[in-house]
């Protein structure tokens, strides 16, 4: 596995929505669908992910490593 680069949390409400991404710019996503169904796990390119989502991933991204992040999402 490749190095972690950082995990960012763009939870709403009560339901878990996490992406760590790696090195290797592969994205996991950790994520609740319901109180139900919780920690749901799915590996990710930036091409499945919403442009709503690569938003709040930039916004919530810390300050030091926004530029990597944001070349991994291929983000404008």
């Amino acid at each position: 596995m490749e190095k972690e680069i950082c995990t960012i949390s763009i939870t709403n409400n009560s339901l878990g929505d996490n992406y760590t991404f790696y090195e290797d710019q592969k994205i996991k996503r950790i994520y609740d669908s319901n109180s139900q169904h919780q920690d749901i796990t799915e590996w990710l390119t930036y091409d499945q992910i919403s442009s709503q989502s690569k938003d709040k991933l930039v916004k919530n991204c810390p300050e030091e490593l926004k530029e990597k992040i944001m070349i991994i999402l291929n983000y404008p």
